[in-house]
């Protein structure tokens, strides 16, 4: 299978300048009702932090940060992959309380991501973090957020199909809740993508629960870094995408460790050198507050309510000949 899958008969219902005003109206409206269903404030996030702070998302702890060096400084700096620690430390300082949190727009480089109809080495999302009382650390809270942002995308999109009457609403706000050993045993024979299709094509949303930690096979769903997240209180939403038949995962989100359980996670993944690092020592110190947080894919959410097959229909990257080569045959119009 190529890189790049064009749906049968696929043609963009919008103009290329009606999908520019259209991506704004859109964004404006999502922001404002993830604001007000979470109860978040607009912060300012850095583009890049200092490597000695451990700031910086190590994802699945392969993808190599885009550094450079500081003349000023003389030091180095890294464009964030994420910012799912740096909210952490930002909910503190900025003396945020219980029940509020901040959001922000996260844009990052991820060069060794592989490129195709949802991946580029862009990356543009939502990055919300929130506190939480230690009570709300428990799966019924965690489910409870899930269906606020659910609520909040199916609420955008019909938003916009009542402004664009060419653009239908397709995504459904019940939400199937299902571990990923669930998911595991539902579908032994498939491997973790062609669970995540099947499950969506039964269930069209779904939040996939505990990513991270092995599975009865031996191995887990997806990587996770072990210095976020709970694994135990963790996930990813998906949607049905329907031009393709397959699940897209818009949020990847959870709980995020305590003390106890990022002592646990450092050791089962063998990251025991990361206890020196500024971020870990405040955490492990009780420095920091106990919170619930995520990233929303912008341009992910782009494609699924303007209803466009590839991420560079709703983002401007670059690509690689074949790629260009074949949107440019399918009207594919890449910005």
């Amino acid at each position: 299978m190529g890189k790049v899958i064009v749906p049968t008969g696929y043609k963009s219902v919008l103009s290329l300048y009606g999908t520019q005003t259209a991506i704004g109206k859109m964004k404006r409206i999502f922001e404002d009702k993830l604001a007000q269903s979470l109860n978040l404030k607009r912060v300012s996030a850095p583009l890049f932090v200092e490597p000695h702070t451990g700031l910086n998302d190590d994802l699945s702890g392969t993808e190599r940060p885009v550094e450079f060096g500081v003349k000023e400084t003389g030091q180095s700096a890294q464009i964030v992959h994420s910012l799912a620690k740096w909210k952490r430390v930002a909910l503190a300082k900025y003396d945020f309380h219980v029940g509020n949190g901040l959001y922000t727009d996260m844009n990052a480089i991820r060069r060794d991501d592989e490129m195709d109809n949802t991946h580029s080495i862009y990356v543009d999302q939502w990055d919300w973090e929130k506190v939480i009382a230690a009570e709300n650390r428990n799966e019924d809270f965690l489910r409870e957020i899930v269906q606020a942002i659910v609520n909040a995308v199916c609420d955008t999109e019909e938003e916009i199909c009542a402004m664009y009457p060419v653009l239908t609403p397709r995504l459904s706000r019940e939400v199937k809740f299902i571990t990923s050993q669930e998911l595991e045993d539902k579908f032994p024979t498939l491997d973790e993508k062609e669970r995540e299709n099947a499950i969506v094509r039964e269930f069209s949303t779904v939040f996939l629960m505990k990513i991270g930690g092995a599975l009865n096979s031996g191995k887990p769903h997806d990587s996770r870094a072990p210095d976020y997240d709970d694994w135990s209180l963790n996930g990813d939403i998906l949607f049905y995408n329907e031009p393709f038949d397959n699940a897209i995962e818009l949020s990847s989100m959870g709980i995020r460790v305590d003390a106890k359980t990022l002592d646990a996670q450092l050791r089962l993944a063998d990251c025991e050198s990361r206890r020196s690092l500024t971020y870990h020592k405040m955490l492990l110190g009780g420095e920091l507050p106990l919170t619930i947080g995520g990233g929303i894919g912008q341009s992910r959410l782009s494609m699924l309510i303007l209803q466009k097959a590839h991420i560079g229909e709703v983002q401007v990257s670059v690509w690689d000949d074949e790629t260009i080569e074949i949107c440019k045959k399918s009207s594919i119009m890449l910005l």
